[in-house]
């Protein structure tokens, strides 16, 4: 009888890989794979040479039977298009279907794009709420928003390029003008994070043309303390000192703290007055 691992593999730099992610991987008998040219090009890459065959979102049903078969045999790596398998994949039934055979199913952890995003935001990180790829269809993606928009955790979801637009109004239409890190390309060459207000991603990728997958992580419902002015000036002379422009910094200061962002911006000037000086506001 043989193993099911879910093997994490890189999101991006192909360097973020585990030892033992490549040693399963060059060990099993079969691997399953949502996307088999990019899984072909990471073995390829590392000098593995396994046999691979396709399991994904169109075909899950008939392969599942197939891949238990093989667990029969020996073991089974199964690897997703990118990241942790088994997340906003088929996977998931991948994994019940060898759990009520009997097999022994383990994790190869590794890179994933919804913690890194998460860790990269600057929002709360202690709770959150893992929401997968938004629903295409703005009534559908609408009423999911309506469900968690009383809760007050951190909110992480994936969205496509071409539908980022339509998902950042809906954002703005039912939870409000949150605070927003909008992620993309995750560990590639183009990374960016954009952090601020759902309004200013809005007006930023209505200018910038949406390219690469994307990860949005969205402040959680309101209802906890909001900053008092020294925290505020605090924040704004940090970024300022750090060389980010007033404009910048009082967009993002403005998402942290609760407050407005016209009422950040009028302290940037003073703030910076007081940078210039080498003195502190915050301890006015």
């Amino acid at each position: 009888m043989g193993t099911l691992y879910l093997v994490a593999t890189p999101i991006g730099n192909l360097e973020d890989i585990t030892l033992r992610a490549l040693r399963v991987l060059g060990e099993v008998s079969l691997i399953a794979a949502e996307d088999t040219r990019k899984a072909r090009l990471l073995l390829a890459h590392y000098g593995i040479s396994r046999p691979v065959t396709s399991y994904f979102e169109g075909n899950w049903r008939q392969k599942t039977e197939h891949i238990l078969r093989q667990l029969e045999e020996g073991d089974v790596a199964l690897v997703s298009e990118a990241g942790m398998p088994g997340l906003s994949d088929p996977g998931y039934e991948l994994v019940r279907a060898a759990l009520a055979r009997g097999y022994p199913v383990t994790a190869v952890p590794g890179p994933t794009a919804l913690v890194t995003a998460l860790v990269l935001s600057g929002l709360p990180t202690d709770r959150f709420v893992y929401l997968g790829f938004l629903p295409r269809r703005g009534s559908q993606r609408r009423a999911l928003l309506e469900e968690v928009a009383g809760v007050r955790w951190t909110l992480v979801a994936f969205e496509a390029p071409h539908r980022l637009l339509e998902a950042l109004a809906d954002l703005e239409a039912v939870l409000g003008d949150r605070p927003i890190a909008v992620c993309r390309e995750l560990t590639k060459m183009f990374e960016e994070v954009w952090r601020g207000t759902i309004s200013g991603a809005r007006a930023h990728f209505a200018a910038q043309e949406p390219r690469g997958e994307f990860t949005l992580v969205i402040g959680g419902a309101s209802g906890g303390e909001q900053w008092d002015e020294g925290r505020v000036r605090a924040a704004l002379e940090e970024r300022l000192r750090a060389g980010m422009s007033p404009a910048r910094a009082a967009r993002e200061v403005a998402a942290l703290s609760g407050w407005p962002r016209r009422e950040v911006y009028s302290l940037t000037a003073e703030s910076a007055d007081c940078v210039a000086q080498d003195e502190s506001c915050a301890t006015r």
